[in-house]
């Protein structure tokens, strides 16, 4: 794998575009949908409130530590997007405005150095990945990690034992090994498809990405794992880090012709919100506009492709009551809400529960929880008490981060519930009926 290279750097950094600050009419209707707003009850933790201040920094106002700290404790979950009758873009706005910092106002060298460690080091790299991974895996197979959990020694250092907590698991075999390879359909071909595999998800979410294929499979599809594919720029995009969030968008466009394929999966919400709006991204790129735009029409959710096919309904029972978290980029970036629950639906034997506010962010946010811990745990615990009130036993949800929160929250403030994937339900169902069969024949 090559270095990774931030190609075509902006030399004035960027802003929220006045257009967009416009469009706020300051009617508060988003104030309720908003987490922090929702748990801190302050006006300048709320969108309006944010926006309000992204406006006084237009008109020339410094941006001072108190802004930068308001606008560092936003989620970016777009609930605000959803609830506003004016179409404010406001995920678009923070991601501008925190670009527009990332230019403008240094930060700490800590933090310098963290991001470029994170950002530009780890994610991008296949090899450092699998490095960190390797090390997490001796970390957690060794026993270390429960004698250090048993401990409590990590309660010493303030937030660190919650963030711990929200480390994932490093599933041996990575997904690596799969990366370049094309997986047939099980009976005719009816699609032909790309599954994005992401960074993180190779080495965090083998499981899952293997899940994945073998759904698409099962549902007539032949899966192509991209082999020059690498980090869609989700988590440097929602950090201010526009320019490298770009270079990885035209890598990406690169690996993926979309004239290859019917449709370019992902089985992440937070990445699909990004890779869908790679048009927006690259718009002012002459070389990749169009074909970025291509590419972002070409994307689809895996729930979002699955519900929009007609699906396999040879699927053994799975006897639990579930309910479904929704994904925050998914419900509120993608406006996707209806596919993950007509798949929960089609599931034999499921019982589904709806939870209340199941839309409300659920505290990770990429990595929010673990530079805002306090308020992302704040978040989280609101959430398990929702979770609670219906009783189910399995939690779903569309995006790996959220699975990491969500199985923090079912250890920390729940009851043990298990946390999976919608696509590893179905997997599970699908699994089982072939099993029958197996078990069948034998006999």
């Amino acid at each position: 794998m090559a270095a990774f290279k931030v190609l075509a750097p902006g030399q004035q950094g960027e802003a929220p575009a006045q257009s967009d600050l416009d469009k706020c009419v300051h009617c508060g209707l988003c104030l309720n949908a908003c987490p922090t707003y929702r748990e801190l009850g302050v006006e300048m933790d709320s969108p309006r409130g944010r926006i309000y201040q992204m406006n006084a920094v237009a008109a020339g106002a410094p941006i001072t530590p108190s802004y930068v700290r308001h606008l560092d404790l936003c989620l970016a979950c777009r609930g605000c997007e959803t609830a506003c009758p004016s179409g404010v873009p406001y995920g678009r706005l923070i991601e501008a405005a925190r670009a527009e910092i990332q230019a403008r106002r240094s930060r700490s060298f800590g933090v310098r150095i963290g991001q470029k460690l994170v950002f530009e080091r780890l994610l991008p790299s296949r090899i450092a990945l699998q490095i960190a991974g390797a090390a997490l895996y001796v970390y957690q197979a060794s026993g270390l990690q429960r004698i250090v959990r048993a401990t409590g020694v990590l309660k010493l250092f303030g937030n660190l034992a919650n963030i711990e907590a929200l480390s994932p698991h490093a599933q041996v075999p990575f997904f690596y090994r799969h990366i370049g390879k094309t997986f047939p359909a099980l009976g005719p071909r009816r699609f032909r498809v790309a599954l994005v595999a992401g960074c993180i998800a190779n080495v965090a979410f083998a499981r899952l990405n293997e899940a994945t294929v073998r759904v698409l499979q099962r549902n007539g599809c032949e899966v192509v794992i991209p082999a020059a594919q690498n980090c869609c720029g989700a988590l440097h995009l929602h950090s201010g880090l526009k320019e490298h969030a770009r270079a990885l968008a035209r890598n990406n466009i690169d690996a993926m012709p979309t004239g290859d394929f019917d449709a370019i999966v992902t089985n992440a919400a937070g990445c699909g919100s990004t890779l869908k709006e790679y048009g927006e991204l690259l718009e002012s790129d002459p070389a990749y506009r169009d074909r970025a735009a291509q590419f972002s029409a070409t994307l689809r959710d895996v729930t979002e492709f699955l519900a929009s096919i007609e699906l396999d309904a040879q699927m053994a029972p799975i006897e639990a009551a579930v309910t479904y978290q929704d994904s925050c980029h998914l419900a509120h970036g993608q406006k996707i809400k209806n596919a993950p629950r007509q798949l929960l639906r089609a599931i034999p034997g499921l019982v589904f529960r709806e939870m209340p506010n199941a839309d409300v962010c659920c505290g990770s946010a990429g990595v929010y929880n673990v530079v805002e811990n306090e308020m992302a745990m704040q978040i989280l615990r609101h959430k398990m008490e929702a979770i609670a009130q219906t009783g189910a036993s399995v939690i779903a949800t569309a995006n790996p981060g959220c699975l990491l929160q969500l199985a923090a929250g079912a250890r920390l403030f729940g009851s043990r519930q298990r946390v999976v994937h919608v696509v590893e339900l179905l997997d599970e169902a699908y699994s089982r009926y072939a099993a029958s069969l197996n078990r069948a024949a034998a006999s």
